[in-house]
């Protein structure tokens, strides 16, 4: 279930048709859970600055119930980076990435949760 979000003064026109789904490859490629759960929202044309600068920047947050730690957020921290310089143009030091290890039972999906069976 992870889930990332992206919030950018990129706009809207400037992002790329396959932008959704090359993310969710990355992701999935990098955590390892079913393709099928993983969500990418971007959320174009904020009105936002990085460091009192309005050059193009990035808020983003990761949430996964499994499978962060300090060494993958690192390895996902600079495969999503580089991702999205190279298809947004945002550089690195123009964005910030953060991670939400989430628990099964505080995630609802399909009438339920992914909480395990007791």
């Amino acid at each position: 279930m992870p889930h990332l979000t992206l919030h950018t003064n990129v706009s809207r026109d400037e992002i790329p048709d396959d932008f959704l789904t090359t993310t969710t490859k990355i992701i999935f490629e990098m955590i390892g859970l079913p393709e099928k759960y993983i969500v990418v929202n971007v959320i174009p044309d904020q009105i936002m600055s990085f460091g009192g600068c309005t050059k193009p920047c990035g808020n983003a947050f990761l949430t996964s119930i499994a499978n962060l730690g300090v060494q993958e957020n690192k390895n996902l921290t600079k495969a999503i980076m580089e991702h999205v310089k190279k298809t947004l143009g945002i550089e690195p030091t123009r964005m910030l990435l953060t991670f939400n290890d989430a628990k099964g039972m505080d995630v609802g999906h399909n009438l339920t949760t992914f909480a395990p069976d007791q």
